[in-house]
């Protein structure tokens, strides 16, 4: 059965039209097409706490939160002073600011095996440039990545990479030559065996492992219980650096993101948007023995002239200083009220007989159209994403913004209500008897 929008769309209509003249897609970031799930991309004119508004002025709650990093809400006004106040500074001005110490002695804080930090403009910089300093380190070309799993759009990323690649069902990119990608091992999600095999065949030759400990850009799959330690020995035992991409987890699934959930310290982290406060932002760390090769002290080449922006500098100090004052509040209560909502939205699914299976760590959560257990790429793929389309049609008409692809992690944040909950949960019911089974 179709879902009939009634919701105006008017407006954002007329904006797409209007963008698709000058911007490829009339999009700057592909999964914004709406592409997956059909219908009008919404275009957003402002957000306060846990709602947006669209051109149209339809509200929605919204669990997308800028793809994770505004778990304190839209226009927090602690970190809105801090943005005016820098700006009245100044924008930016290419040299250092004292602000870029304030905020990598908080990153540093909450990750104890971080002895310095580095600060980029987006997860994609911070991803590249940690690769890069792994194979100065260790001086070897190989890596390792895994199916499914995105870790920004750099050529030798792209390689059965997740979020809008899995989306748009690309295999990978054009323009990208078949030897840029011959040092990348993509290999399955939680499976040590297959880990094991590629250090045996590559014996002395493999640089790193990069890896996201919660996996948020095939929808979100949490790691097997013995995964992540399976990989942290693995690595230890090879001499190969073993690389947390902590985008979406870093001071979202804990203060000090999935490495403290788990009790797991790997060599180096990347991180980005949390750390910003919502600002393009990216970050990479370690020990100092491998930072130092970082230029200008080492031979590892990376800069960037909005590297530690002011702005985006004082918003992340303004967003981390709350999370670190009120975590014993705010992470209780986001895993609380995600649980609540991950397993109302199940079971409304189960009484409308639709069939789905749910992954939640903290306030990371997905609902996978597909019975099956959702452990790695190939099971995620199997998701029926044209119910999932009417899904989400269903919700966005009740007032739900969910992210507009099946393959990418849903957010709760602390400014999210029980009321929220609630009105989400009984829209489900309505989206389920709607799309049918």
């Amino acid at each position: 059965m179709a879902v009939t929008m009634t919701r105006k769309t008017e407006q954002s209509r007329r904006l797409q039209q209007r963008a698709e003249g000058m911007i490829p897609g009339g999009v700057n970031s592909p999964v914004r097409a709406f592409g997956s799930v059909a219908g009008d991309p919404l275009f957003i004119i402002r957000g306060k706490g846990s709602h947006i508004w669209d051109a149209d002025e339809n509200e929605y709650i919204d669990y997308v939160g800028s793809w994770g990093p505004l778990i304190l809400g839209h226009a927090d006004s602690g970190v809105l002073d801090a943005i005016l106040g820098a700006a009245c500074n100044g924008t930016s001005f290419g040299a250092s600011t004292p602000s870029e110490a304030d905020l990598a002695e908080l990153v540093l804080s909450a990750f104890p095996h971080m002895q310095k930090v580095r600060f980029v403009n987006s997860g994609t910089e911070a991803t590249m440039s940690a690769i890069r300093l792994a194979r100065a380190y260790t001086k070897r070309k190989y890596i390792i990545k895994f199916e499914g799993c995105y870790h920004g759009h750099a050529d030798c990323l792209l390689v059965k990479a997740g979020s809008g690649v899995a989306t748009l069902g690309i295999p990978g990119s054009a323009g990208v030559p078949e030897e840029f990608t011959q040092f990348t091992l993509a290999l399955p999600f939680n499976n040590l065996s297959a880990v094991e095999h590629a250090f045996h065949k590559f014996k002395h030759q493999i640089a790193c492992v990069i890896v996201e400990p919660v996996v948020g850009n095939m929808g979100c799959v949490p790691a097997a219980d013995d995964y992540l330690v399976g990989l942290r020995l693995i690595t230890e035992r090879e001499r190969a650096v073993l690389i947390f991409d902590e985008v979406m987890t870093g001071f979202r699934v804990a203060f000090g993101g999935a490495q403290e959930l788990y009790n797991i310290k790997p060599d180096l982290t990347t991180m980005g948007k949390i750390i910003g406060g919502g600002l393009p932002v990216g970050a990479y760390g370690g020990p100092a023995d491998i930072m130092d090769l970082v230029a200008p002290l080492g031979p590892m080449y990376q800069a960037g002239t909005l590297s530690g922006n002011p702005l985006a500098m004082a918003a992340g100090c303004a967003m981390l200083k709350q999370l670190r004052d009120r975590r014993a509040e705010i992470y209780p209560k986001i895993d609380r009220l995600s649980g609540e909502l991950v397993e109302g939205v199940a079971a409304a699914a189960k009484d409308a007989g639709a069939k789905l299976t749910s992954n939640r760590v903290g306030s990371m959560f997905t609902w996978f159209f597909t019975p099956d257990p959702v452990t790695n790429w190939e099971s995620a793929s199997k998701s029926d994403t044209e119910a999932f389309g009417r899904f989400f049609r269903g919700m966005l008409d009740q007032g739900i913004y969910l992210p507009p692809s099946q393959y990418e992690a849903a957010f709760l944040g602390a400014v999210h209500t029980r009321e929220d909950v609630q009105k989400t949960i009984a829209a489900a019911k309505e989206a389920f008897a709607a799309v049918g089974r």
